[in-house]
């Protein structure tokens, strides 16, 4: 069969770096660290003490008071980056046929903060099992997917993706496939996360996964240097709208960008750490190039996963030489986590709109956070990693990565169109 075209027509986020798309995006291109100590919770004694934290955000400007209680902050902010995707989508909702559209939407940790509070209430009371009868809607990871169909009236395909920090990305990657096979017109896709909380921060501590540079927060990540110790924990929401091709042109919609490609694979090699030679990083990129009908050679631009971890950037790096070899010199490479952190389930969803947005306006957005004196001596010095600065050039191809915990891989392919 003919496969349908997919194109993007509308972008919402709720990040470290502005509680909409705009905001974040300009902060993007200033290289804005969105880091700081954190305030969710007394951080004191833990090994690190800082994350990339949502700010000044207000869930009571969407919801009432009462909804906003029953919901976890994933879901609060889950609802605002949809709410603000489909608005620029300018989709009329009267006169769309509601069972041809549907949500898919990730979270790698559901409502962490929720079930936190719920088990310290139990363990402080006389033992008796009091439970709040929203516990159980709050903390399921596929919530935030119902609570989205609820509020548009999407009747169409609706579920959840967990792929740890590939969530989102196979969301989107799903959300693609049922369009182009036919089987909707519109999907609302993305992510959302909230675990800056005492169980993320300390599992991942646990780890040893995390920065611990608690004397400059907002230079903890840095993606490709020498000294990079670990991630930045990040939190928010990231929501596209993926519309068939024919019907966003039949309705005048403004068109950021073409999903042309994706592809889903495992490392099938650790629970944590990558394959130490990126060869499940390569085999994505190589199959998502596949799919979008291209060639290694027509890629200008790499949203890298790039998480500022030791092990995970090195295996990223191997993977685009072994896919582009000669090619990567004419690339673009840039790391976004080193300004918004590592957004774990969302952030796939978010680096996604960061390519959109590369692809539509032609500017590559940096990758901060690096001095000259701190090469590591494993990366090319001949790479473009984009370095401090955002970069103006033409971007007609570009891939994002993400790959998760469990050797999870996803890579998607947006195109100008």
């Amino acid at each position: 069969m003919e496969l349908k075209r997919v194109v993007v027509t509308g972008l919402g986020a709720v990040t470290p770096l502005g509680n909409d798309v705009p905001s974040t995006w300009d902060a993007m291109l200033r290289g804005v660290s969105g880091s700081a100590p954190i305030t969710h919770f007394d951080a004191a004694l833990f090994k690190t003490r800082f994350a990339c934290e949502v700010k000044n955000f207000d869930a009571e400007q969407l919801l009432d008071k009462k909804e906003a209680r029953r919901l976890d902050p994933f879901v609060h902010y889950a609802l605002f980056a949809a709410q603000e995707a489909m608005d620029d989508s300018a989709l009329n909702l009267n006169v769309e046929d509601k069972d041809r559209m549907g949500c898919i939407w990730a979270s790698g940790m559901g409502g962490l903060r929720s079930f936190q509070e719920c088990v310290e209430e139990f363990m402080s009371g006389d033992g008796t099992p009091r439970f709040n009868p929203f516990i159980i809607p709050k903390i399921i990871t596929d919530i935030a997917a119902g609570h989205i169909s609820i509020r548009f009236g999407l009747r169409g395909p609706n579920y959840a993706t967990t792929s740890a920090c590939a969530s989102s990305a196979h969301a989107i990657a799903d959300a693609f496939d049922l369009i182009r096979l036919g089987k909707a017109d519109v999907m609302v896709t993305g992510g959302s996360e909230a675990a800056i909380e005492y169980t993320g921060v300390g599992g991942f501590n646990a780890m040893h996964a995390l920065s611990t540079r608690n004397d400059s927060p907002a230079t903890a990540s840095r993606p490709f240097s020498k000294s990079r110790d670990g991630f930045v924990l990040g939190e928010g929401a990231a929501a596209l709208v993926l519309e068939e091709y024919e019907h966003a042109l039949a309705r005048g919609a403004k068109i950021y960008a073409e999903l042309s490609g994706a592809a889903l694979n495992a490392d099938a090699y650790h629970i944590t750490a990558p394959e130490p030679d990126g060869i499940g990083a390569a085999r994505v990129m190589q199959l998502a190039i596949e799919d979008a009908g291209l060639q290694p050679a027509d890629i200008d631009y790499i949203n890298a996963h790039g998480t500022s971890t030791p092990l995970g950037d090195i295996a990223e790096i191997k993977g685009i030489i072994t896919v582009f070899a000669e090619h990567a010199k004419q690339m673009n490479i840039s790391s976004t986590k080193s300004m918004t952190g590592h957004l774990l389930g969302a952030t796939g969803a978010l680096e996604a709109i960061a390519t959109v947005l590369s692809v539509h306006n032609d500017i590559v957005p940096p990758t901060i956070n690096h001095a000259d004196d701190d090469v590591d001596e494993q990366i090319p010095e001949w790479l473009n990693l984009t370095f401090n600065h955002a970069q103006r050039r033409t971007i007609n191809f570009a891939i994002s990565n993400a790959f998760g915990f469990g050797g999870h891989n996803a890579c998607l392919v947006f195109s100008k169109i």
